[in-house]
């Protein structure tokens, strides 16, 4: 018989990230920046090339044609495991509203204000009476 002794907490942040853009449209633009890294994040995994967990310290090569692309140049190769993490993100005409439970969101954060939002963050767990946020 194997006895395990594990101690654990809630980390979960309830995070919520709001950027309002003044160009109508702008919100679309920046959620399509974000999902094609995460979509070049899924595919550098699938290729082997990047392992959620360990800091990478350059970009693969699919990573920096894309920044190129999209003209995003302040994510440190570092941070582009974020977008592998579990992200709800929704856009209507000039806001996107961003909610996870992770705490780690430097990656979002640039590409919204790098793209023109004004952005705020806060935890639901202690603003529950928002609309957004886990459980809402």
């Amino acid at each position: 018989m194997k006895v395990w002794s594990v101690f654990g907490s809630e980390h979960s942040a309830n995070l919520v990230m709001i950027g309002r853009f003044k160009e109508v449209g702008g919100a679309t633009k920046a959620k399509e920046i974000i999902d094609s890294f995460i979509e070049q994040v899924r595919t550098d995994q699938e290729a082997g090339v990047i392992k959620i967990g360990e800091l990478a310290d350059r970009y693969t090569d699919g990573m920096s044609t894309l920044l190129r692309k999209v003209e995003v140049y302040g994510i440190g190769p570092s941070e582009m495991e974020q977008f592998a993490f579990d992200v709800r993100i929704k856009a209507n005409r000039n806001e996107i509203i961003l909610t996870t439970d992770e705490i780690d969101v430097s990656a979002f954060l640039k590409v919204l204000l790098d793209k023109g939002a004004r952005v705020e963050v806060y935890s639901a767990h202690e603003y529950s009476d928002t609309e957004q946020g886990r459980g809402k």
